[in-house]
């Protein structure tokens, strides 16, 4: 028996049983034989059997197989979030607070409303053109961060940029402003339409003449002139409040050289000189008939102060009837 206790503790502890029961039905002993028997090989199992497990031993098994893990990671949660005395660990960040997508937002607004749901709020220019911010009216969210301070206050910060422009790929990158396009040889009615879409506004705009001794025709006549600069050039970024000028020529003309030098204002032929070029003026070859003499005088042979006399009864030198003047 005490060697099968030896070999497993149940057999040993089965061995047991089964000498008592022999013990008692079929041994010839005493009574009192008997029950030093079973008391000694009771004691002899007893002795070759291992040591109980220490206590609390069964309930931290139990642990382990069971919740033990659950509150094994809220023990932990709780040891990370208070530092151990020796200060060597670092509390677990809180998780950010929840807050209103302000995005898109006009900035006082947004201020506004995270105040009144109890955020401390602060703001930056969301650009890297260092732009100070100070007038939120004019400038919409594009970017916002929540947090907390140390006191536990929760917090959010917006990154704005001016109304109008459109918001950086990454809080603090370069605005991606749209370009001017190649709008030589088009219309001004076309070109003016790219221009807008830009959002350039329409009393930012001007034609302008692309020779020194043009001139423009009335507004809704020159629809059909064409493109031969911008200013600013094709590519330059079209900023706020950016003007533009777009410098047109009559169908008829072709555009200024673009290499021209320094300085050299480009004008279109004019024979008579006087300001207005051959392929608008009705007269091009005929120097008297300029606006030294806005009347059409003199002309021919006649003098002014003669032809003034007649008072325009028919004289030869009235010419008024065939200039562009009357």
């Amino acid at each position: 028996m005490p060697l099968l206790g030896l070999v497993n503790q149940y057999l040993g502890f089965l061995a047991l049983i089964a000498a008592i029961v022999v013990i008692w039905t079929d041994s010839p002993w005493q009574k009192g034989v008997k029950v030093a028997a079973t008391i000694g090989a009771m004691a002899l199992l007893g002795a070759v059997l291992p040591d109980p497990p220490q206590d609390g031993a069964a309930g931290t098994v139990a642990e382990a197989d069971g919740k033990g893990a659950a509150d094994g990671r809220a023990a932990d949660a709780l040891a990370s979030a208070s530092p151990s005395p020796g200060g060597d660990r670092e509390p677990t960040p809180r998780p950010r607070p929840n807050a209103v997508d302000h995005r898109g937002m006009r900035l006082d607004e947004a201020r506004d409303r995270a105040e009144a749901a109890g955020f401390g709020v602060d703001d930056h220019n969301a650009s890297d053109d260092d732009k100070s911010i100070w007038m939120r009216s004019n400038w919409t969210v594009c970017f916002q961060q929540t947090g907390w301070t140390s006191s536990g206050t929760k917090t959010i910060d917006f990154g704005a940029v001016q109304t109008g422009a459109p918001c950086p790929e990454a809080d603090g990158g370069a605005v991606p402003w749209p370009e001017m396009p190649d709008l030589v040889w088009k219309t001004w009615k076309t070109a003016r339409k790219e221009v807008v879409a830009l959002g350039v506004p329409e009393d930012h705009l001007w034609a302008d003449t692309a020779y020194l001794n043009d001139q423009l025709p009335d507004e809704g006549e020159y629809d059909d002139w064409r493109v031969c600069a911008t200013d600013p050039v094709e590519g330059a970024d079209v900023t706020l409040d950016i003007r533009v000028t777009l410098e047109l020529t009559d169908p008829a003309n072709g555009c200024p050289e673009p290499d021209r030098e320094d300085g050299d204002e480009p004008s279109l032929p004019d024979r008579d000189d006087d300001g207005d070029p051959d392929y608008s003026d009705p007269f091009p070859g005929d120097r008297d008939r300029n606006s030294t003499f806005p009347n059409g005088l003199p002309g021919g042979s006649g003098s002014s102060g003669s032809s003034s006399g007649g008072g325009g009864g028919g004289g030869g030198d009235w010419n008024c009837p065939g200039t562009r003047w009357c």
